[in-house]
């Protein structure tokens, strides 16, 4: 906090606005999560957002929702509007397990401390607010609100949800990443326009007792027809994630109740020069001073990482980064990044080292289609599955070029990469013999100089059919990652391990296909660390594929394991090597047939000795070449 006055931050108590010399306020944010000044959390995003219009904006995090709500009082009623986040998390996700567990902490607020927000977080501020001050509107936005835009399955309640605009009650819905909105929000209302005047604002969502008059509007089956059908469900998830995934989109609107859920297409990815702008914004990178002496471990974990791009291409099932921050990749400069570098060296408390370059995959940096015209027509949902798509360019040089710049940098000693590397994308072959040695180029340097003695990969599943349900490549192809890793550890007399990510209970998976998971990796000398039974989030194709049972894109029936004993009888596989679970999961392999495996699994024979079938060293060359066959 050296050198920095409590008026750095944005204000959040009528105290803190007057020292700013404010009597009055034009937003009131409220969010979710504490409050850190930092571009990695969305409330502080936002609020840097509306400050540089001019505007006046004041933070309130993690309001008390119970007793007098005075927290929902102290500013009284903006001049503009409220907004309101739930946070960087879905309020369910970050209060409750994959078997609807209540969890121990929450990352997001200080000292880890659970219970500092409500479930479902937007739709219980947002009703406070309009009983309290029915006239103002209300601007609903983060990754809560996003995801539930539409009508959709709720795993916690196991039931079907109308939009979140119905529930919250609120006048607009911010989907995505909120800066272009928010921008063109303010000008509107700079203009003297009112809410109906934001109705054509790209990237948002409203209700309206009408169809909008347009003769490409998409409208989908209603609230009513998908919550009684769970085929036409899948149909119009369909329709909604190829349309999301589309570089020109559609308005597109859907019955709910009484009114129409109208959401309106989404801005252009943002350029390059747009988003460096934001990274100059005066974030002060630090948390508000009102959580003196506490910690927040969402802050601790990023303090020393720096985001290099936005958004993600690999549009697997079950995540939602390509659903909410787009599938067109979004990367600052290389000037943007070094000064941020420069200026998180400059902390006292900065010791040297990195703890990530990257984004939601590390290595999409700078990457895009070749031809943008074919991307405008494009409406896969995954440009890496079943396969790289052709025309997405897939050259490692820039970020190559960039860890080097970064490592030569006097006060960094080291720079690790933390987010997770889509080794299928270093790995594909390009066709152009100096890409694809650039690409090798980036493996092998990845693994000698990035590493912090362990690397992060998600394979995620063994099974190549579970695996194709998931939209990921074979695991041949991890097998065959891992032998680079582990020749190039030999190497360089290294002694890092590879931690790899697995689900269990994703759509597709059984019990079959656990018991030659755990198989598989206890034979790869795995003793699994991170691993996750699946969560169905709103708007993902695995959530859809859990809630109605079909495949939406084929309509074809899938196996899901949805009770909870099912999921556990599913996760107890990760576990094999625990002594307590051993006889359980025996007792799971008879009752489904599968007494062969116990040997496989249980037999005391030594896994710990490497592959000897494969000499590293003297067909090095071959392995690279080998590598890039499909």
């Amino acid at each position: 906090m050296m050198g920095k006055q409590l008026s750095d931050w944005l204000p959040t108590t009528k105290r803190e606005a007057e020292i700013r010399g404010w009597n009055d306020v034009d937003v009131v944010l409220f969010s979710g999560d504490a409050y850190v000044d930092h571009p990695s959390f969305g409330a502080a995003l936002i609020g840097r957002i509306i400050e540089a219009t001019g505007w006046k904006i004041a933070i309130v995090p993690q309001p008390d929702w119970h007793g007098d709500l005075r927290d929902f009082k102290k500013f009284g009623e903006p001049k503009k509007f409220f907004a309101i986040s739930a946070g960087c998390m879905d309020s369910m996700v970050n209060h409750y397990t994959a078997n609807k567990r209540l969890r121990s902490d929450d990352p997001y607020s200080p000292d880890g401390r659970r219970g500092l927000r409500p479930d479902r977080t937007t739709i219980v501020y947002s009703n406070i607010l309009k009983s309290l001050y029915p006239n103002v509107p209300i601007v609903i936005g983060g990754i809560e609100a996003s995801l539930r835009r539409f009508a959709h399955y709720d795993y916690w309640d196991d039931a079907y949800h109308k939009s979140i605009l119905v529930d919250s009650k609120a006048d607009i819905l911010i989907y995505g990443m909120g800066e272009k909105p928010i921008s063109s929000i303010i000008k509107i209302m700079n203009e003297g326009g009112t809410i109906e005047d934001l109705h054509n604002i790209p990237q948002i969502g409203y209700l309206s007792k009408t169809k909008p008059i347009d003769n490409n509007v998409i409208e989908l089956p209603s609230f009513n027809q998908c919550s009684k059908d769970k085929k036409i469900s899948a149909q119009t998830f369909k329709i909604i994630e190829e349309e999301s995934n589309k570089l020109n989109q559609t308005i597109i609107c859907q019955k709910n109740g009484d009114d129409y859920v109208v959401v309106n297409p989404s801005f252009p990815p943002m350029t390059t020069e747009e988003i460096d702008a934001i990274y100059d914004l005066p974030f002060t990178r630090l948390p508000h001073p009102k959580y003196k002496g506490k910690k927040i471990p969402a802050f601790d974990m990023i303090r020393w990482s720096i985001n290099t791009h936005r958004g993600c291409w690999g549009g697997c099932a079950f995540c939602t980064i390509s659903i909410h921050q787009g599938k067109f990749i979004i990367s600052r400069s290389e000037k943007s990044i070094l000064k941020e570098i420069k200026a998180l060296s400059e902390d006292s408390d900065f010791k040297g080292y990195l703890s990530d370059l990257g984004g939601p995959s590390a290595n999409m940096y700078m990457m895009r289609g070749k031809n943008e015209e074919l991307c405008k027509k494009c409406k896969r949902s995954s440009c890496a599955f079943p396969s790289v798509c052709n025309n997405m360019n897939t050259n490692h040089e820039k970020l190559l070029s960039l860890y080097r710049k970064v490592d030569n940098l006097p006060y960094i000693k080291k720079c690790f990469i933390g987010s997770g590397v889509r080794y299928d994308i270093a790995m594909h072959d390009t066709k152009n013999v100096d890409i694809n040695k650039i690409n090798d180029e980036y493996l092998r340097e990845l693994i000698n100089k990035h590493v912090s003695g362990r690397l992060k990969v998600a394979p995620e599943h063994t099974s190549d059919t579970v695996l194709n349900v998931m939209r990921k490549p074979s695991f041949a192809l991890f097998h065959k990652f891992k032998k680079i890793f582990d020749y190039e550890n030999d190497k360089h007399h290294l002694n890092q391990q590879i931690i790899p990510y697995f689900i269990s209970s994703h759509p597709g998976c059984t019990i079959a296909d656990m018991a030659q998971l755990a198989v598989q990796t206890k034979n790869m000398n795995f003793h699994l660390e991170q691993v996750q039974d699946f969560t169905p989030t709103p708007m993902t194709l695995a959530t859809e594929m859990f809630y109605t049972g079909y495949n939406p894109y084929t309509l074809e029936k899938i196996y899901v394991a949805k009770t909870t004993q099912d999921k556990l009888a599913q996760r107890q596989f990760f576990f094999w090597y625990l002594p307590e679970k051993r006889e359980e999961i025996k007792k799971t392999l008879r009752k489904n047939h599968l007494e062969y495996l116990i040997d496989k699994l249980f037999e005391n024979k030594d896994c710990s000795k490497k592959d000897n079938y494969f000499s590293y060293e003297r067909n090095r060359k071959n392995l690279f070449k080998s590598n890039r066959k499909k």
